[in-house]
């Protein structure tokens, strides 16, 4: 099998909330059904709300709220369906348990809060999603993944 390809980075600075939104909308934008985006950051950093964005971006018209308690949701949306998944109770996942949440990525976008539980079971992602808290309401929001061509095209569309 040939070498992976080192996964390209790039950041941005959102000073507020409307900033992440953008960004969220402008991934949300490139993703198709089958793609996985994990997003990692501390409690209240903004992983749901940048769900949420991305979310309404793709086309769901209810309210996207948090599956801590319940570990997924799945919406209906016009670009197809959209999973949110949230491991943050999990103390990791077993094979059992993947039997629970494989459903959630059968045909659908899939976005999974607190993935290192998951780590070795969940599908790779397509990009992952690293948000760290900055001065006041600002978060440095990192986007990993080895599509080289996302990232660029994402920084071409959010400056």
């Amino acid at each position: 099998m040939p070498p992976r390809p080192s996964p390209s980075r790039h950041s941005w600075v959102c000073s507020d909330l409307p900033g992440t939104e953008a960004l969220a909308a402008a991934l949300a934008a490139r993703l198709l059904p089958g793609d996985v985006v994990w997003l990692r950051g501390e409690l209240g950093a903004g992983k749901t709300a940048f769900v949420r964005a991305a979310a309404a971006a793709l086309g769901v018209s209810g309210p996207v709220t948090s599956p801590t308690y319940t570990i997924g949701n799945r919406y209906a949306a016009a670009a197809g369906d959209v999973s949110h998944l949230d491991l943050y109770r999990s103390a990791g996942v077993t094979v059992q348990e993947w039997g629970d949440l494989e459903p959630y990525f059968e045909h659908a976008i899939v976005f999974v809060e607190w993935p290192d539980a998951g780590r070795g079971m969940l599908p790779d992602p397509r990009v992952t999603v690293d948000i760290e808290f900055r001065e006041g309401d600002a978060r440095l929001i990192t986007l990993v993944s080895d599509d080289s061509g996302l990232l660029k095209a994402l920084a071409a569309a959010v400056p």
